[in-house]
């Protein structure tokens, strides 16, 4: 699993399952979501000469097993796509709205926990966007999305204790510290929040 700077995870470069079926199946997910600085659209095909050098730059993919080769962005591309076909919730490109550039992706990934299959919220953004509050605002988007119109019982976020930025978004998006785990050989703290403590920050 790939470890992100200011956010989560995404899954290793030898593949992923399938996500999960339930509740997520043939749901709409070719909406875009606005925030006041972002725009959160799903991925094209198109996208592989911007995400390439996203996923190449070091800092961007911090936390991660490594830089991926163009190929290996294709690969992950190709499964976001995949998944936007078949109705799952998948990742978003994230643009920069003041000028139109695509900065990362925010979204959600699928995962089997601790012998639970999870709905993970996971992003990564250009370093230049760091320290902004633009994960913060994207996951918090994606998070709403969720609750308002997918209806799961929860999410998470799974994160390396190292990741003290990725903590604070967590935490900024409601989330609280469930426990500890290793996570496809990656020691890992999962956040949660769950529809009714979603409905609760609502109500405030």
């Amino acid at each position: 699993m790939n470890r992100n700077s200011e956010g989560v995870c995404i899954y290793g470069r030898g593949g992923s399952p399938e996500p999960p079926a339930g509740d997520w199946v043939n749901r709409p997910y070719l909406m875009n979501l606005k925030t006041s600085r972002l725009i959160l659209r799903p991925f094209r095909s198109q996208d592989i000469d911007l995400a390439a050098p996203l996923m190449a730059n070091p800092d961007f993919m911090r936390f991660s097993l490594g830089v991926f080769s163009r190929e290996q962005t294709a690969a992950f591309l190709e499964k976001i796509l995949s998944w936007q076909g078949q109705g799952l919730p998948s990742q978003f490109a994230v643009i920069f709205r003041q000028t139109g550039a695509l900065i990362g992706y925010c979204g959600f990934f699928h995962h089997h926990v601790d012998g639970t299959d999870e709905i993970e919220i996971g992003y990564r953004l250009h370093p230049d966007y760091w320290n902004r509050g633009l994960a913060t605002e994207a996951a918090k988007a994606v998070r709403d999305h969720a609750f308002a119109d997918l209806k799961p019982s929860r999410v998470i976020s799974l994160i390396h204790p190292n990741n003290v930025a990725s903590r604070r978004v967590a935490e900024k998006n409601g989330m609280i510290l469930e426990k500890e785990t290793i996570f496809r050989e990656f020691p890992s703290l999962v956040f949660a929040i769950s529809r009714q403590q979603w409905l609760a920050i609502r109500a405030v």
